[in-house]
């Protein structure tokens, strides 16, 4: 496959039976994935503006492995598929659908407890999943858009900017307030979000 496989800081590479699984055999550089990974997600944003979610559609498996379909299925046959190997971070393979489990059950009690704000349910929901670590790839951009959909269906609150309004870069940035709330500091995360 010519699909040039440079990974910069912080992306999960994928195995070759991963990269096999490109639909779009043209591809061969890291922008043109990138190019039509964000059409995608792009058409998933759209379809997600269209529909009424509860939380208890969100928090299940069908729904986020649905949603990742909807963001990769077009580039990557596994889009909306488990990871069937272990990564540089993530739970072991064979745990993801029982930590999934737990999360929607956790998150299900925080809403109905108002356990916490509204948006740090939320980051707490999308922290948690991305550290899980559900999919091959896109793990980060699916946890922020499940965030997304929780905040604006289950709280009718506006959908998070995610440090789009930041002066420093982006992504050190998150990536810097991920390994805080890695380390039980979620304030970090929920300010950058709003950011």
């Amino acid at each position: 496959m010519g699909l040039d496989t440079d990974y910069i800081y912080s992306q999960t590479p994928l195995t070759e039976e991963e990269l096999e699984g490109l639909l779009i055999k043209t591809i061969s550089t890291r922008g043109e994935l990138d190019e039509f990974e964000q059409h995608n997600i792009e058409t998933a944003i759209d379809w997600s503006l269209r529909q009424n979610f509860s939380s208890a559609k969100i928090l299940s498996a069908d729904f986020i492995t649905g949603v990742h379909k909807r963001m990769f299925g077009r580039v990557w046959d596994w889009g909306g598929s488990f990871r069937d190997s272990n990564k540089n971070l993530g739970v072991d393979k064979y745990l993801i659908p029982q930590e999934l489990k737990l999360l929607f059950d956790n998150c299900e009690y925080w809403i109905e407890n108002n356990t916490f704000p509204e948006d740090e349910i939320a980051i707490r929901f999308k922290h948690r999943l991305v550290q899980i670590h559900p999919f091959p790839n896109g793990n980060g951009r699916h946890s922020r858009f499940c965030a997304d959909i929780l905040i604006s269906h289950v709280f009718n609150l506006p959908v998070f900017t995610w440090g789009q309004f930041s002066l420093t870069a982006p992504r050190e940035l998150y990536l810097k307030v991920l390994r805080n709330a890695d380390a039980g500091d979620i304030k970090p995360l929920i300010d950058f979000a709003r950011s």
